[in-house]
């Protein structure tokens, strides 16, 4: 897998392994492009993120990274942002970092894919809060601070699915992201979840192709062993709608490359 841009750190609090060892197997992989993206600090839900005490330690590490293993690859610097309205701060979106993912993971207060907070999903309107959820993303995508939008589908991840056609739940966000020009991540992390599917499902990639929205790849690995675990069946998806080109990113720039 040529490009793998959305990973994390020990400093998120929920990760294992040091970030040399993802970086050597995302050798052993012959990723090219390796990023780190580990959640950004924020004054809410401060268990599962880096303090804003460690922003240095974190960009510092990724950058001795980056230069011990110049010769075999590149090691990109970026931030996980948690899309969450008066919660963003602007040390990190005005970060000298080499691209941002807009992820949601709340709506409202509530952290769905928290599997200590499951239980909520029994008191909801599935369609009801799938387009809540689309609605946050589509908030996002109009915010202009992002370059890629994190784990698209995310609200799918405990198989509470809807009755509504997702395509019309999601049209109009997928139209604020291509207006926004931003790039959508396939992310092989629902492979390891009760969903059991990539981010997003083969219905949205369709959507996602039609519109010709840039893709690129993520393992969002929390542990070295996930990196690059599921990258046949990510390739093969992005082939399978006609892609061929994935992003990557320097200094806020994007590039597409062959894959």
């Amino acid at each position: 897998m040529i490009v793998d841009l959305h990973n994390h750190t020990p400093l998120c609090n929920h990760a294992k392994g040091t970030p040399e060892e993802y970086v050597l197997q995302a050798i052993k992989n012959e990723t090219k492009y390796f990023g780190f993206s580990d959640h950004a600090p924020m004054d809410y839900d401060p268990k599962y993120r880096m303090m804003f005490s460690q922003m240095r330690e974190y960009e510092q590490s990724v950058k001795d990274l980056k230069e011990k293993y110049k010769d075999d690859i590149n090691i990109l610097l970026a931030y996980e942002v948690d899309y969450l309205k008066g919660h963003m701060d602007s040390k990190v979106l005005n970060a000298d970092v080499d691209y941002l993912i807009g992820s949601v993971h709340f709506i409202g207060k509530w952290g769905f894919d928290n599997p200590e907070f499951i239980g909520n999903y029994k008191h909801k309107d599935i369609d009801k809060i799938w387009q809540e959820y689309f609605d946050e993303i589509e908030s996002l995508a109009k915010s202009g601070l992002f370059d890629i939008v994190g784990h698209l589908d995310l609200i799918k991840v405990f198989n509470f699915l809807p009755k509504k056609d997702v395509r019309l739940i999601a049209k109009d966000a997928l139209k604020a992201i291509k207006e926004a020009d931003m790039v959508v991540e396939l992310n092989m992390s629902g492979l390891r979840k009760p969903t059991g599917e990539i981010y997003p499902s083969a219905t949205l990639l369709e959507s996602i192709s039609e519109l010709d929205i840039p893709i690129t790849f993520s393992s969002d690995a929390h542990e070295p062993n996930q990196v690059g675990l599921y990258k046949e069946q990510i390739i093969s998806l992005a082939n399978a709608f006609g892609y061929d080109k994935c992003a990557t990113f320097k200094n806020r720039d994007r590039e597409l490359i062959k894959f």
